[in-house]
């Protein structure tokens, strides 16, 4: 169940953080090597690895200028088995993590890909290259960082949107619950532990799961209706659609109250703007949090 990042990943995390302290210890997502130069509205940004440039930041504005009816996003939970995905339509879907498998097999041309855990690029770095030429890759800055340590040539041409983190933003001192309820763009909890961004742009609120990134992303796009398939939860110890053996490692199970909460939240900020938030999961731990099931997708037995 290893995460195949390298042991040196590990002695830097360590290093930064006693260097540094905690509110700069997110430096080791960029450290050694990554510099980003942040796209604008008007303007890409630049991916620089080592002094050299090797890719292009896009807009989240730019990357997706269609109209949207609907979106999909499709996560890698076991219940993926019991949906028929086809059905979702052609370009539509957000893959997340292990959901590239669904490349060419039931989704030849996906919206977007998601990815922020560079566990999965040092652990499936192969899957990651099924990404379609032209596909939009929504990408933390620890990911594009250990994309750029095992093939930085990888990202030339492609089309590169930051998921960046509000409350630990790329170049910038972690952020406090006061910091963050002065901007526009943000909506926090009464405590401050749960938070959504309208304006993915500047980055969005995570959670333990890249779900929670992909539907701040989906509202932006202003569709009628999100729904959520493979986003079980519930079910984090068992392998994925998509496994037999050898599960990749998963912080699900220990996140699961944190996702839960952010998920509700988003639920309610999209229902506001006249968006449906639909779950296609039969065994999602959403159901109990109030999204219920929807069984479009379910295959007939």
């Amino acid at each position: 169940m290893g995460s195949n990042r390298p042991f040196s990943r590990s002695l830097i995390k360590i290093a930064v953080r006693l260097v540094l302290g905690r509110s700069k210890a997110h430096v080791q997502d960029w450290f050694p090597g990554l510099k980003l130069e942040r796209a604008t509205a008007v303007q890409d940004g630049a991916i620089r690895y080592r002094g050299e440039l090797v890719g292009r930041l896009t807009d989240n504005s730019r990357a997706f200028t269609a109209e949207l009816s609907r979106v999909f996003i499709v996560g890698s939970g076991p219940s993926i088995n019991h949906n028929d995905i086809t059905r979702a339509g052609e370009s539509s879907c957000v893959l997340l993590n292990g959901a590239l498998h669904l490349v060419d097999a039931a989704i030849s041309k996906p919206l977007a890909v998601a990815i922020e855990d560079e566990r999965f690029v040092w652990k499936h770095f192969d899957l990651v290259r099924r990404t379609p030429v032209g596909c939009p890759c929504l990408f933390s800055v620890s990911v594009i960082r250990a994309i750029c340590e095992l093939d930085r040539s990888w990202l030339k041409n492609r089309t590169i949107v930051l998921v960046d983190d509000m409350r630990k933003p790329y170049g910038m001192a972690r952020r406090d619950v006061a910091e963050l309820r002065k901007l526009a763009s943000v909506r926090l909890s009464e405590d401050g532990a749960t938070g959504f961004c309208t304006d993915p742009s500047v980055g969005v609120f995570q959670a333990g799961s890249v779900a929670v990134s992909a539907v701040q992303f989906a509202v932006s796009w202003k569709p009628r209706e999100i729904g959520l398939l493979g986003i079980d939860i519930s079910n984090a110890d068992d392998p994925r659609f998509y496994e037999r053996s050898d599960k990749a490692y998963s912080g699900i199970r220990r996140a699961q109250g944190r996702i839960i909460a952010h998920l509700v939240m988003a639920k309610k900020l999209a229902a506001e703007r006249g968006i449906k938030i639909a779950n296609h999961s039969p065994v999602s731990a959403l159901i109990e949090a109030g999204f219920g099931y929807d069984d479009s997708f379910a295959k007939s037995e």
